[in-house]
């Protein structure tokens, strides 16, 4: 049986690494998979998903209205289809998670979704939220804090290096704009400890 999975963790943990080597793995195999990533992340070009070791793929994008369930469908119904991989999977709606879900269901399609869990304020992502309320199989890939312990929440930072508390739950970056943190630094860095 086909199922939902979610591999989530904070940045640097290789999320989009793991993504790229899955797919390598069934394709290696003669499997056709699907890999989407969202429009909005054009850090390296859009439509591409790119792991900071090098390795990448062409994908597909999604934006906030795509009908994913209707698009993987349409796909399916041409030719057979083994996996489904979504790279920036926290910036899915509530809505598109719930059509992977029936995807998985309804098609027998395992969906492998990767995404972070929260923001820069510790709040959850809405997909990311819905995806650890319905997904089969949670997985946290696990990121490292500057101290060496567990990262697991991400801090934004302008362009002196400040901590930035306040702001648009989405901004487009990478290390130059973000830094993961274990909870304990999290606090130190926003000034709640």
């Amino acid at each position: 049986m086909a199922q939902l999975y979610f591999y989530y963790s904070a940045m640097n943990a290789g999320k989009s690494t793991s993504l790229l080597q899955s797919s390598h793995n069934y394709t290696e195999q003669g499997m056709q998979v699907l890999l989407f990533t969202a429009a909005v992340d054009e850090r390296v070009e859009k439509g591409v998903i790119a792991s900071r070791i090098g390795l990448r793929s062409d994908a597909l994008v999604f934006e906030p209205d795509t009908q994913l369930y209707t698009q993987i469908n349409e796909f399916f119904e041409k030719s057979e289809l083994h996996c489904v991989f979504v790279d920036e999977a926290q910036f899915l709606s509530r809505d598109q998670v719930d059509q992977l879900a029936r995807v998985v269901d309804r098609l027998n399609i395992p969906v492998l979704c990767y995404g972070i869990r929260s923001d820069f304020q510790g709040e959850l992502f809405p997909g990311s939220q819905r995806l650890l309320n319905i997904a089969d199989k949670l997985t946290e890939l696990k990121a490292v804090c500057h101290c060496g312990r567990k990262a697991t929440m991400v801090v934004r930072r302008d362009a002196q290096g400040n901590t930035v508390s306040a702001g648009e739950q989405v901004v487009i970056g990478g290390n130059d704009s973000y830094e993961s943190m274990c909870r304990n630094h999290f606090f130190l860095s926003v000034g709640t400890y």
